[in-house]
């Protein structure tokens, strides 16, 4: 690869971080090509992006960003075969790569950036699996939102059977009176 080609992979990989708030480094070095191929088709059909790039492209490319990015993190993480999975969806990467290797020792989760967030370490899959989504926390926020509203319409038609029942019978008894008065 000549320095241009170089250059310009820098400024894909640039854009390509600008772009995602999520991607995961792994390490996939000792699976064979039907392997890597199976796990590209699991990526892809999950909507997450593979791309195998030299470790100092993408740490030249991190160390352009801006310093709240939180990049340095990742760093440590760029040694060896380096995958990196890009992705929208922050805990895709992490169940892909766990269901994955049910039959298989890797990829390897070298470190997984999630929006400034920096996880490290391959034993921290399972935490990762368990983020909620853009989609579900907001479906949560509405959940809450929509309960105390609930409750207020429910307490509401409650009582207006209640008061209305109360009514009737009040309505009643005083007729029952109203009777035994004329006698």
């Amino acid at each position: 690869m000549n320095k241009a080609e170089k250059t310009a992979t820098i400024e894909a990989l640039k854009e390509k971080f600008e772009e995602n708030s999520f991607f995961y480094l792994t390490d996939s070095s000792t699976l064979t090509v039907e392997q890597v191929n199976n796990f590209r088709r699991k990526c892809f059909e999950a909507d997450i992006q593979m791309k195998v790039i030299k470790n100092t492209l993408v740490k030249k490319a991190l160390e352009s960003a801006p310093e709240e990015k939180n990049y340095e993190k990742l760093f440590d993480a760029l040694k060896g075969q380096t995958a990196i999975l890009f992705t929208t969806t922050a805990n895709a990467p992490a169940k892909v790569l766990k269901e994955f290797r049910k039959d298989h020792e890797k990829p390897l989760l070298k470190a997984a950036y999630i929006d400034t967030a920096v996880f490290v370490g391959d034993d921290q899959i399972d935490a990762l699996t368990k983020l909620k989504s853009k989609e579900d926390l907001i479906g949560e926020v509405i959940t809450l939102l929509q309960s105390p509203a609930k409750n207020v319409i429910s307490a509401l038609n409650s009582g207006g059977a209640t008061l209305s029942g109360l009514l009737k019978a009040l309505e009643e008894k005083g007729g029952a009176a109203d009777t035994s008065s004329d006698e």
